[in-house]
């Protein structure tokens, strides 16, 4: 008996740990989930040609990309908690400035406050890998889907302030990042109750891990960058264009802030169940059905732009994002040493983010310039789906047929 004792692993500090980053993520978190329904909006509003509308979106999504290697870098050597501070601290400047920019409608100024956002939005991609970090192997799935299901309440959060905020002052849109720089102030103190150590200084003898170039040659964590960033870059592409595309379509942002606030429920609300999935089933195969369902969400928004086929195909669109998305974040998570742990996340959130930039800005691109009408851009966003989930597909089909010895990590 004592011995099947000893071989239960004791996660309670990492269920600790799990409950203060889901609470980060609901509340921090629905600022990203505001700004995506009025960083559009906003920029349609101010940005001096239509086809940049969707650029203050691009930017916040650039700002992570381009500070997520320093972001994961300063973790690895002063720890999670100062490293989640600084991003908080990215947010709470970046909705300053957005608001001043918005009071004297200067749209370039919005892009700033929005690459400042962006810092915040790089911290928040850690909040998976953090609930890892005192984890055992067999929770650990389970914590990366605990921690993304706060973003349930970031789904109901985030659009309703929106709602409540949109004309609360003169100046459209102001009140709402007003409410966001509150969100960060309040959303810091969070960060005190983590109980996650400063990674260990390695010694000299120390393994120093697989250079990033090797990192890549490793098929499995190739496979998993690659799915990651075809779910995340996808959800974006459409995402980012949806709120343009329902007013447009003579709905209101009211509409709006309804369809993207049931997207991002979709988004987080399978993520209860996900990591159990995982372990049943394996990552590999949640992954494939991640991107069936986007497949499915991109079908759905192709036969009509009435508002319940906005909300069937943005729901999909958030199922199909959770399963691909954590399913390769388990994937990478499984593939990487512990010594490579921050530069494999690093590296990972700058590939992902990357391509998230690019869809968030061919995005606004597809919508706004490639044909004559509103109806005419949302096809021509959901066409530019197929490719990329043919690669993603593709890439796994790929992993499945190597011979197992040769996929160990």
């Amino acid at each position: 008996m004592t011995t099947i004792a000893t071989d239960i692993p004791d996660d309670s500090r990492a269920k600790r740990n799990v409950w203060v980053l889901v609470a980060a993520q609901a509340i921090l978190g629905s600022q990203i989930t505001m700004i995506m329904v009025i960083g559009g909006l906003a920029g349609q509003q101010m940005a001096p040609i239509l086809c940049l509308a969707t650029l203050p979106i691009s930017m916040m999504v650039f700002g992570s990309m381009t500070t997520a290697p320093w972001l994961s870098a300063f973790m690895q050597t002063h720890g999670r908690r100062n490293g989640f501070l600084v991003g908080a601290t990215g947010g709470l400047i970046g909705s300053m400035i957005a608001a001043y920019a918005l009071t004297i409608g200067n749209f370039w100024i919005f892009l700033l406050g929005s690459y400042m956002t962006g810092i915040y939005m790089s911290a928040q991609g850690f909040y998976r890998f953090a609930a890892t970090d005192t984890a055992s192997d067999a929770y650990r799935p389970k914590a990366i889907s605990y921690v993304l299901a706060g973003g349930l309440l970031a789904a109901l959060i985030g659009p309703q302030l929106v709602k409540v905020t949109l004309d609360l002052t003169a100046v459209t849109f102001l009140g709402t990042y007003i409410v966001a720089i509150l969100i960060n102030l309040f959303g810091m103190l969070l960060f005190f109750l983590l109980d996650i150590p400063k990674p260990p200084k390695l010694e000299q003898d120390a393994p120093a891990g697989r250079t990033r170039m090797e990192l890549l040659k490793d098929p499995k964590i190739l496979v998993a960058i690659i799915c990651a960033m075809v779910s995340y870059a996808l959800m974006t592409l459409v995402m980012t264009s949806t709120p343009l595309a329902v007013v447009g379509c003579g709905f209101s942002p009211g509409n709006a802030a309804d369809v993207v606030s049931a997207h991002v429920l979709a988004m987080f609300a399978p993520s209860f169940f996900t990591g159990h999935l995982i372990v049943r089933f394996g990552a590999e195969k949640i992954v494939s059905l991640g991107l069936f369902i986007l497949a499915l969400a991109g079908m759905v928004a192709l036969s009509g732009v009435e508002l319940e086929q906005f909300f069937i195909a943005l729901v999909l669109l958030g199922v199909g994002w959770n399963f691909g998305f954590i399913g390769a974040t388990a994937m990478l998570t499984a593939a990487q040493r512990p010594e490579e742990r921050g530069r494999v996340q690093g590296m990972n959130d700058t590939i992902v983010f990357g391509c998230v930039t690019l869809a968030s800005l061919a995005s606004g691109g597809l919508m706004n310039c490639s044909g004559g009408s509103v109806v005419e851009g949302w096809t021509a966003v959901n066409l530019a789906m197929a490719p990329f989930l043919i690669l993603a597909g593709g890439a796994l089909i790929w992993l499945t047929l190597r011979p197992k010895a040769t996929t160990a990590p």
